[in-house]
């Protein structure tokens, strides 16, 4: 029997987790404690830190792991890439993971290749900060480049603004500098993608929904996302850049982008699949299990991303504008075809938090439908049928 080891063992690893179990292999989960889901479905569970690289490549060596991967964090990649170069198991190597997983030499990477995206500046302390209004323009973001889940991440529009961005930045990240970046000004979507034997199998942009607090955080997103073929275009030639600038390769990948005056501007690039239920996305828009072509990929099984079909789809996450106790959860939709997943992270006396970032979420709704304005529609419709009460 294969084994594999998945990193991470939240909401977003465990149906990477189920899938595998499914598969038939030995599923051995590594993660920090906690209330995690996926600890339930492992064959084998290490109580371990997720970042710490070293460690992680000790049990892969120890349990002798035929594959290793994660989805949806991008703070385990670093410790796939350190199992890859030393055990020699499938996925994107550590140089590879590093480049992907530290904003600040993501962007060094994407200048040096010719990837267009925002002008940045390093940041160690408040007095560079306050210096990096006289090199950028305004508006700016303060980012940790070591963060995941939208953490660390502060739009500052006036100068005024900085010492609490320089605090709230400096407290979600281990490092003792940051970047400040330009905002770009458009409109924000993303791609998914995936690389295998250094052959993209496939390009899916999506489109975002976003929640606006600090910074735009995604809280949602639907396919197809119609783009004239001349931005299409330029989107693709960017997203081969940023792969051919990170060397990404054997692994999924999570792009995020701005379009502004009919050109792509690249945001981020993960060496991962995305969070909020984008795996499901790729797999209901192309008709494969895309969780089962992740594991494949892991185990040097020859996935097999053949596209069956473009079936219109969007996902939305639950969430609160207030902190509490969960009193009342009540799903008012009956079953229908087009409803893929309705579910909930929490029960009823379980305390949520108010919506901040992407693991503050309450649930999540997938639906499908014939067209794309028939999925937003349904979506809505769904979501209003949906009551949490919290005291």
């Amino acid at each position: 029997m294969k084994k594999l080891m998945v990193l991470g063992a939240g909401i977003s690893q465990l149906p990477l987790i189920k899938t595998a179990k499914k598969m038939g292999l030995y599923v051995i989960v590594l993660s920090r404690q906690g209330d995690y889901p996926g600890f339930a479905w492992a064959d084998k569970v290490y109580y371990e830190d997720t970042t710490d690289t070293d460690k992680v490549a000790e049990i892969a060596r120890l349990e002798g792991i035929d594959g290793i991967c994660t989805t949806g964090t991008d703070v385990a990649v670093k410790s796939i890439g350190k199992v890859v170069d030393e055990i020699g198991v499938s996925g994107l190597n550590y140089e590879s993971a590093q480049l992907s997983s530290n904003k600040w030499e993501m962007k060094q990477a994407f200048m040096e290749h010719g990837v267009r995206t925002a002008k940045f500046v390093k940041v160690k302390n408040k007095e560079e900060a306050y210096a990096a209004f006289e090199v950028l323009s305004l508006p700016l973001i303060f980012k940790a480049v070591d963060s995941g889940a939208s953490k660390g991440i502060v739009k500052v529009t006036d100068i005024e603004q900085v010492d609490y961005a320089y605090e709230k930045v400096r407290r979600d990240t281990k490092l003792d500098f940051f970047i400040v970046e330009e905002f770009i000004e458009g409109t924000e979507f993303g791609a998914q993608a995936f690389v295998y034997n250094n052959e993209i199998q496939f390009i899916m942009p999506h489109g975002d929904l976003m929640f606006y607090g600090d910074a735009g955080v995604p809280i949602g997103h639907y396919v197809p996302y119609e783009l004239p073929d001349e931005v299409e275009q330029d989107l693709f030639s960017q997203l081969k850049q940023s792969i051919l600038a990170l060397q990404l390769n054997n692994c999924a990948i999570n792009a995020d982008f701005i379009l502004k005056d009919e050109k792509v501007f690249v945001l981020e690039i993960g060496g991962r699949a995305g969070a909020t239920c984008l795996p499901e996305l790729v797999s209901t828009f192309y008709g494969f299990d895309y969780y089962e072509q992740m594991v494949r990929a892991a185990l040097h099984m020859n996935p097999i991303f053949s596209v069956q079909s473009f079936q219109p789809c969007a996902c939305e996450l639950l969430l609160s504008d207030k902190e509490g106790e969960i009193t009342e959860l009540v799903n008012g939709n009956a079953s229908h075809v087009d409803i893929i997943q309705i579910s909930f992270d929490y029960n009823i006396g379980d305390k949520i938090n108010k919506f901040r970032v992407g693991t503050d979420r309450i649930g999540q709704i997938i639906v499908k439908g014939g067209r794309l304005d028939e999925v937003m529609n349904r979506l809505n419709e769904v979501k209003g049928n949906i009551n949490v009460q919290l005291k």
